[in-house]
């Protein structure tokens, strides 16, 4: 066999840093979510994916693939595991329950996996002829009497449409699913205030944009030549990702999500500081004594407009006092309020349907998700306790 050449250079280095701090970051939220059983677990498995598939990229981009061609296209079958960890890790914040059934989603890896282990048992030889030609390195193939048997079924030059369709339906289905929850929330899904609304869908734009790369990479490049622009923009997304966690100390135990850097808010505000206490009061009171949150249509303009005051001013004193979004605060009420209900006679014998909607939710899995939020636990199981 021929040497290939060793081609490093500012590209390979980016990538390979991506590379590092993804498997960094994986390893930290699988660990922590392990702990406290944190649908950011799925959000681990898939940066560790994503990682791998990208170290992959990286041997064929710099060369080294030819020094270890055992582990030619050994992260293939992982392209059909991206979009079921995105699905599942974006509903389980949504508030979904779990189950076996989510190793359906995994049928098309597990199948996959199979075929392509007529291509693992082959040759180096084949390995090496792959190689070159994917990557068009102009360099002759090596003639071999032996008979190819890795690809029976002449399927697998279509893996790259299969990936691309796989992630196309599950954008579909995830779209859907978040524009109905952002409906039964009564707020916008491109203007929501809702933290982890926001998180879900800014991560969710990436993972579009991802999308949209490698529908163009593979329309403008043949074969693998030009995938390391999509390793490049992972990278991109791995880096803000681990920038968030330098800069966050509770980043593990809140919803994940990529790039959402953080921002400076009210800076210019002249709000003064003893105004900020009277809103402040006023707010407590609708909630408390009021109890305002249990109102099915509560939302920041309407608390505003109950206390006379601007819901931008509003949305600053919840933030700069309290510490949390205007709905993190209306879900703590909601949740302490649904916790005294179950824990009476009444709340006893009520469904979670019915406690749901006496604190304000108009639905049970979006209760289900802020109660497990505060609690680490669904409702029926703490009123079973």
């Amino acid at each position: 066999m021929q040497q290939v050449p060793i081609h490093i250079n500012f590209i390979g280095a980016i990538i390979f840093i991506g590379i590092f701090f993804g498997f960094f970051v994986s390893y930290f939220l699988i660990k922590k979510s392990l702990q406290n059983k944190s649908p950011n677990l799925f959000m681990g498995f898939l940066l560790l994916v994503l990682s791998l598939i990208m170290l992959e990229g990286w041997f064929n981009y710099t060369g080294y693939i030819f020094q270890v061609l055992w582990l030619t296209n050994f992260s293939e079958p992982l392209n059909f595991v991206i979009a079921p960890l995105i699905y599942l890790f974006m509903t389980s914040q949504l508030g979904d329950e779990r189950g076996r059934k989510d190793g359906l989603h995994f049928i098309p890896f597990l199948l996959w996996l199979g075929y392509c282990m007529f291509f693992f048992t082959q040759l180096e030889v084949f390995k090496y002829n792959d190689n070159i030609r994917v990557m068009q390195l102009g360099i002759a193939e090596i003639s071999t009497s032996e008979a190819y048997a890795g690809d029976p079924l002449s399927i697998r030059n279509y893996v790259n449409i299969g990936t691309i369709i796989h992630i196309f339906v599950y954008n579909i289905i995830l779209t859907r699913r978040l524009l109905i929850e952002t409906k039964k929330e009564g707020v916008s899904f491109f203007k929501t205030t809702n933290k982890a609304l926001k998180y879900l869908r800014n991560s969710f734009y990436h993972f579009l944009i991802v999308m949209v790369i490698l529908i163009l990479v593979k329309s403008n490049f043949e074969s693998d030549v030009g995938d390391y622009l999509i390793f490049l923009y992972l990278s991109f997304m791995i880096f803000m990702t681990a920038y968030q966690i330098m800069n966050d100390s509770n980043y593990f135990n809140q919803v994940s999500n990529f790039l959402e850097g953080p921002v400076l808010k009210y800076k210019k505000s002249s709000l003064e500081e003893d105004n900020k206490k009277i809103i402040l009061e006023a707010i407590k009171d609708q909630m408390q004594n009021k109890k305002y949150f249990t109102s099915g249509t509560a939302s920041l303009s309407g608390l505003a407009k109950s206390i006379n005051q601007s819901s931008h001013h509003v949305s600053q004193v919840i933030n700069e006092k309290l510490e949390m979004t205007f709905f993190e605060l209306l879900a703590s009420y909601r949740v302490e309020e649904a916790k005294i209900i179950l824990k009476t006679d009444l709340g006893k014998k009520l469904t979670i349907e019915e406690v749901a909607e006496r604190v304000g939710y108009n639905s049970k899995s979006a209760f289900n998700t802020a109660f497990k939020k505060f609690n680490s636990q669904t409702p029926s199981a703490f009123r079973d306790l």
